[in-house]
């Protein structure tokens, strides 16, 4: 008997986010394809019927809310609206969120993953340039700046939100992180001249 339409798409949704959820905790190379696929509530042996290799769904891994329209937002509290006409300061602040720094598995990969980006395959770097890209230019959009400054301050403020986020969670002290990505939020808004729009 065939399999509804969509099974495929969903199996391979499954695997994912089972690779991202384990990914993030335990980084690429401490994580085997039996754990990636018994988190996924699967067998090994249909791995390949959807990824050639675990490189391959690494560099599916790294897309997030910037480059995925069916991401699911897993920070209990924090709210998105990606049809908001002022965008920018809700992602600046959905990213230097307490949800966010405590949810460790449904990092964003940019804040999770960038040390084994650096050491994986061509693909993989750029596919996370694919995604910080994307996230410039979702920032860019909203930047209270003239044209030519604009595109330098939203790459700084995604650099503050994603370099802001591993520093904290780099800390033995709960307070000293907390204090850093305030002060990462309150600069990245001050940058794209949002210190006025209401907070999330």
């Amino acid at each position: 008997m065939p399999y509804p339409a969509g099974h495929s798409a969903e199996v391979k949704g499954k695997i994912i986010e089972s690779a991202r959820r384990l990914f993030n905790r335990h980084g690429f190379d401490n994580v085997s394809l039996d754990q990636i696929m018994s988190g996924a509530g699967l067998t090994r042996g249909g791995f390949y019927n959807h990824f050639n290799s675990k490189s391959d769904l690494y560099t599916e891994v790294l897309g997030c809310f910037f480059t995925d329209p069916t991401w699911k937002n897993q920070w209990d509290g924090v709210e998105i609206d990606m049809t908001s006409e002022s965008l920018a300061p809700q992602v600046v602040r959905a990213y230097l969120s307490r949800q966010h720094f405590e949810n460790v598995e449904n990092s964003c990969p940019m804040v999770a993953l960038p040390t084994d980006v650096t050491r994986s395959s061509q693909a993989a770097r750029s596919a996370f340039e694919n995604v910080f890209h994307a996230m410039v230019g979702l920032l860019e959009r909203d930047v209270v700046a003239s044209r030519s400054d604009s595109h330098n301050r939203a790459q700084a403020i995604a650099a503050l939100c994603i370099g802001g986020m591993i520093v904290a969670r780099a800390m033995s002290s709960r307070a000293a992180a907390d204090d850093l990505r305030g002060g990462c939020m309150s600069v990245a808004l001050a940058l794209g001249g949002w210190q006025n729009d209401r907070e999330l």
